[in-house]
């Protein structure tokens, strides 16, 4: 896959991060004006979270307990205003396409390597699979396959099969190769020639 057409994709997933941040911070700005004690909640939180991160620099354990207790306090309170205003608790989170990579692409592993979310693979894949000409896979597969336009004839002084017979073989040569694909002793299959020979 050239990286030209990860980059692109890339490009649009961090569009669509930004534009399910930018629709949480309309939303969180309407709630606020609709309930200003939701918004109180919220300051109150990110004071409260500026404060514990200060306090296990300097190592002051007893403080951090008092402020986790109280963040929960908070925490709780906004919980039940959401669910007074017939709210989810997600209302106040984005909406993100993906909620395994939160629409970066990406996942961190316990281990803390980053792998490529399920997501962003499948787009890779559709994309592969749209370029590969296979969209009509419906309609060109083995089971709509014509024999009859291969000739029943045998050119004697060439071949000891007939066009037809020879593309029958190759035929049941290839679902058995594909019946088989997962062994690992399945031999690969080679086509030569020029594009549209038969």
């Amino acid at each position: 896959m050239p990286k030209e057409i990860l980059d692109d994709l890339l490009k649009e997933y961090e569009q669509k991060k930004i534009r399910a941040e930018l629709d949480l911070e309309k939303r969180k700005e309407k709630l606020y004006n609709d309930i200003p004690e939701l918004g109180n909640i919220e300051s109150e939180l990110n004071n409260l979270a500026i404060s514990t991160a200060k306090n296990i620099l300097l190592n002051n354990k007893s403080s951090i307990e008092n402020f986790k207790s109280k963040i929960q306090e908070l925490n709780n309170k906004k919980i039940k205003l959401l669910k007074n205003n017939n709210l989810n608790i997600d209302y106040l989170k984005p909406n993100y396409e993906c909620k395994l990579c939160n629409d970066t692409g990406y996942i961190t592993k316990n281990n803390y390597k980053s792998e490529m979310c399920n997501c962003l693979k499948q787009k890779l894949l559709n994309i592969s699979f749209n370029k590969s000409n296979m969209s009509n896979l419906d309609k060109e597969n083995f089971s709509t396959f014509n024999e009859n336009i291969f000739s029943d004839e045998i050119n004697i002084e060439k071949y000891n099969i007939s066009p037809r017979q020879n593309i029958r073989n190759i035929k049941n040569r290839c679902i058995k190769f594909v019946e088989n694909f997962d062994n690992p002793e399945t031999k690969n299959l080679l086509f030569t020639g020029n594009t549209g020979l038969r």
